[in-house]
């Protein structure tokens, strides 16, 4: 069963940088996503890469200070996060599924979840 693992968050102060990563235990789908969620909120989706054109999609909020990649030869998937906003504190999550370009930031299009992994930003 596919398993993804993230890894990478942290503590850091607005203006700071983070790098998160998502390895895959085997292939993944066509698509994979980051999303992020803070309690009592919904599960938001922050960015995504579509396999074989390599096309992302970004938020809003973070489009022109994060940029996701991927590393086929290493399963993994990340995501650059720089000039961190406090609003920016939450839970990360990597997800993968067959997912239509439009459906991008739908969580439940996405089939297979990480554990998530911590990211917060103080003033």
């Amino acid at each position: 069963q596919l398993q993804l693992v993230e890894s990478g968050g942290g503590s850091v102060q607005a203006g700071g940088s983070l790098r998160l990563s998502c390895t895959a235990s085997e292939y993944t789908y066509t698509v994979m996503g980051w999303f992020r969620q803070v309690p009592g909120k919904d599960r938001e989706g922050v960015a995504a890469i579509f396999t074989g054109s390599g096309r992302a999609e970004y938020a809003g909020s973070v489009k022109g200070r994060f940029t996701i990649s991927r590393d086929y030869g290493k399963n993994t998937l990340y995501l650059e996060m720089n000039n961190l906003e406090r609003e920016d504190t939450a839970m990360y999550y990597c997800a993968t599924g067959y997912v239509r370009a439009s459906d991008w930031n739908v969580p439940s299009r996405y089939r297979d979840w990480g554990q998530g992994t911590q990211v917060t930003v103080s003033s």
